[in-house]
């Protein structure tokens, strides 16, 4: 059976179609500017990749287009939309509705839409993206994977937060998680890289991209993970603060004149990374900066380093204990500094780091020495194949 794997943003969709058998990637791409202009980006498999500019008033537009490119007789890779068995549609927010994947159907859409103002970013896109694929594929099987489900094994010691309870009650104010599918993918493959059963293994998940996030997996459950009702908790990010005294906000507020919304937006768009660096929320700019001498590029990168290992030394100490620490997204994967920076720091968990493997990493790569303690590991991670994964189960 073959998957369509659908992401939407505002104003983007991207997508891969993947064989579910062979967990191969037939085509890929993605739908820009939608609602602006519009721009189709399409790659099937050991092809080139073609870009064109399509007008996409909407994601209906958008998911049209899709479907003509993997359709197309001349570089699409099926013949018609029968060879489309299920889609797969990333859900950002979930609350405390959805623990797993579900089956699209009426209620579960309403029961998303109930979650918007968790994710007023990215849940209507999402459901925009279900929409307009039950218009063009009515008789499809849909799944929704929802970002926060992983994370919704979390013990209440994990997710309260020291508020009036009333306020957990009646708004569900608590610790979500995002990242979910990459931490259960990455989890679960850094496992099979120990040669132990997962629900026997206690494993790091640091997941740093633009957006970062840490969780805990105790015995193939997440107990603890690192961003909160919102993605804005947690590290040091992008252009997201990450923790800071709430108190800041006020403070801010006054000086600055601004509302609520103004320091909402220094919090989630112009701090992190870019803030403290002032020259770009982008690793291989700031590591290109230190380089040459720049001082806050060099503050940046120790920053983001010491947060992540402060988060993974907590952990440690919530599971009692790690059999392994698996790094992935953009920077986990591509930025060896940032491995050896955050590991030099977790010498007393007996980690010891080979220093070669570490500048040569590449796909599901050791990088701890043999007589490390705690297994070290790069785990590229595919959200997309854990999204077809989960599809694949329910339909």
């Amino acid at each position: 059976m073959n998957v369509l794997v659908i992401n939407c943003g505002s104003s983007s969709l991207k997508f891969q179609l993947i064989n579910a058998k062979s967990e191969e990637v037939l085509a890929k791409g993605i739908c820009e500017r939608i609602g602006i202009d519009g721009r189709l980006t399409y790659q099937p498999e050991g092809g080139e990749k073609e870009k064109s500019e399509k007008a996409m008033p909407t994601h209906t537009e958008a998911i049209q287009f899709v479907i003509e490119a993997l359709t197309n007789p001349e570089t699409g890779v099926v013949n018609s939309l029968d060879e489309i068995g299920a889609v797969g549609h990333r859900m950002v927010h979930g609350g405390e509705k959805f623990a797993s994947s579900v089956v699209i159907t009426d209620e579960v859409k309403k029961a998303v839409e109930e979650c918007n103002d968790l994710a007023p970013l990215h849940n209507p896109a999402n459901l925009i993206g279900v929409a307009a694929c039950e218009n063009l594929m009515p008789n499809t099987p849909m799944v929704a994977v929802f970002d926060t489900a992983f994370h919704q094994t979390m013990p209440p010691k994990a997710y309260m937060y020291g508020l009036p309870y009333e306020y957990y009650e009646k708004y569900k104010v608590r610790r979500y998680g995002f990242h979910g599918t990459s931490h259960s993918f990455v989890s679960k493959r850094a496992a099979e890289l120990l040669g132990k059963a997962y629900d026997e293994t206690k494993t790091i998940v640091c997941h740093l991209g633009n957006g970062a996030s840490i969780s805990a997996v105790k015995d193939g459950k997440c107990v603890d993970t690192s961003m909160g009702l919102t993605p804005l908790e947690g590290l040091v990010m992008g252009t997201r603060s990450g923790d800071i005294d709430p108190a800041i906000m006020e403070y801010i507020a006054k000086k600055e004149d601004l509302d609520i919304a103004g320091v909402m937006n220094v919090l989630n768009k112009k701090s992190g990374l870019e803030g403290i660096s002032g020259l770009s929320s982008d690793f291989r700019d700031l590591t290109a900066g230190a380089k040459e001498g720049n001082k806050r590029a060099i503050a940046a990168i120790e920053v983001f380093c010491y947060r992540v290992a402060k988060y993974v030394g907590s952990y440690a100490a919530a599971m009692n204990g790690v059999d392994a620490i698996a790094f992935t997204a953009g920077i986990g994967e591509n930025v060896g500094l940032v491995r050896e920076k955050v590991c030099s720091y977790l010498g007393y968990l007996g980690i010891t780091l080979d220093a070669e493997a570490n500048a040569k990493s590449g796909d599901d790569c050791v990088i701890s020495a043999a007589d490390s303690k705690v297994k070290v590991a790069v785990i590229p991670t595919n959200e997309e194949l854990a999204i077809c994964r989960e599809t694949v189960a329910l339909v």
